[in-house]
């Protein structure tokens, strides 16, 4: 019942990144990509600083700024990517290729853990990929462009995120870790702004996306962000990759729910295939341990 909590904890994180994928490709019309992600992740770190003030005994503490910053640099390095990416491509493309790190998460972590992928592992990310790949994909052709190759290099520090999370917090305190993780995130993404992206023009800005943009900034960083790695922090690296990628799952379903996308027989494959994936990974493994037990 515990890890079942964690697992719904992940999946309440990827419910509302699913949301972000046409804000974002929406906000990126008038805010550049560094400049979104320095804003969205300054506040959040200054969020997480004020509410958890009473841990501030180990902000300082060499083992969370560490572990926190390394963290942070992979994301920052991630969502830099994605966002570029999203720029010169599909929301559904995007999502599909990010997705891809669910393939990636368990031969990387098997280099830091030494725990060799499973054959349900394996089974799994093949169905959860193939799943996404007929939701996102199903109204066009496939083709790889420059906002897809930049999706797909997301993907792979998406990957070594999760891996670092999984090996960072043990021992110590998650909630430390992201606030530093957060904070290394909005330096970077500043440092980038300034160097190689123009300023938006403030004044021209719509309210919309004002709201766009305080509601990535609480609801996909501060709180989403944080769930995932509470959960990450008491799950493997591979089950917790495979329950993020049903982000671009719910991605979809909000396309659909809006008027943005159509429902169709696509679509509904992806979605058996995803669900029979996640089925494989964290059903199958324990009813076959019961079976044998029983035996």
């Amino acid at each position: 019942m515990k890890s079942m909590k964690y697992r719904l904890i992940i999946l309440c994180a990827t419910l509302i990144w699913g949301s972000t994928f046409v804000l974002i490709k929406n906000m990126t019309d008038s805010i550049s990509p560094a400049w979104i992600l320095g804003i969205r992740f300054t506040c959040a770190a200054a969020i997480l600083a004020v509410v958890f003030a009473k841990r501030r005994a180990l902000y300082l503490d060499r083992g969370h700024v560490l572990g926190g910053l390394a963290c942070g640099l992979a994301l920052f390095t991630a969502y830099y990517f994605q966002t570029i990416g999203i720029t010169d491509t599909t929301p559904g493309k995007n999502a599909f290729l990010t997705s891809v790190y669910c393939v990636i998460v368990p031969f990387m972590a098997w280099v830091t853990t030494k725990r060799h992928p499973t054959r349900f592992n394996l089974a799994a990310a093949v169905l959860c990929v193939a799943g996404v790949g007929f939701i996102s994909l199903s109204g066009g052709s496939f083709s790889l462009r420059f906002g897809d190759a930049m999706s797909l290099a997301g993907a792979v520090f998406f990957a070594l995120h999760i891996v670092l999370v999984a090996k960072v917090s043990q021992g110590r305190d998650i909630y430390v870790i992201t606030m530093w993780q957060f904070a290394a995130v909005g330096a970077c993404s500043w440092i980038a702004a300034f160097a190689f992206e123009s300023a938006p023009n403030w004044s021209a800005i719509s309210w919309q996306t004002w709201m766009s943009l305080a509601y990535l900034t609480i609801m996909a960083t501060t709180v989403a962000l944080l769930f995932q790695n509470i959960g990450q922090a008491h799950l493997p690296p591979a089950s917790a990759s495979l329950l993020l990628s049903t982000e671009a799952v719910f991605g979809t379903a909000f396309s659909v729910a809006v008027g943005a996308e159509e429902l169709s027989a696509h679509i509904v494959v992806g979605f058996a295939l995803v669900f029979a994936g996640i089925l494989v990974s964290e059903v199958l493994p324990e009813k076959l341990a019961e079976s044998r037990e029983r035996g």
